[in-house]
């Protein structure tokens, strides 16, 4: 429990690192990190309860990006002020570094395991991402398409 408690610490560091690297503004930096430890919690405890790596990254791609968007209208800034923040934990830096790494080393087939899940989570990121859009976008230009202008 103290090893996880100090991962979400580090994530918290890390992701308010990132907000600043990105310009976001100060007094909304603390949101990013809440939004990026939650992701990471999302994302570390799913594997616990026997779901893949790729559906958790799913699922909590979904998390950042919901949360974000309702943040965004409540605090009336763009949504990536918050979404990015949100999503670095999730990246798959380290997945993809050993898969270059087995490439090096000549062991072609764990570097094609890697290779394949590290582009099934960034799918998966992605994929998150884009469906808690639609989610905040259901509704938007519906009865102006076919409104008579006069």
């Amino acid at each position: 429990m103290a090893m996880f408690a100090l991962e979400l610490g580090l994530c918290f560091v890390a992701t308010i690192a990132f907000a600043i690297i990105f310009n976001i503004p100060l007094r909304l930096v603390w949101w990013g990190g809440f939004i990026g430890v939650c992701t990471w919690a999302i994302y570390s405890l799913m594997p616990v309860l026997g779901l893949s790596l790729v559906f958790a990254a799913a699922v909590a791609a979904f998390f950042a990006s919901f949360v974000s968007q309702w943040f965004a209208r409540f605090m009336k800034v763009p949504v990536t002020t918050f979404s990015l923040p949100g999503i670095i934990p999730l990246i798959p830096g380290s997945r993809a570094y050993e898969t270059m790494l087995a490439f090096v080393q000549e062991r072609y087939l764990y570097g094609l395991e890697q290779g394949v899940e590290t582009v099934l989570q960034a799918i998966a990121i992605a994929a998150g991402l884009v469906f808690a859009f639609s989610v905040f976008s259901v509704g938007k230009g519906v009865g102006q398409r076919y409104e008579t202008h006069r």
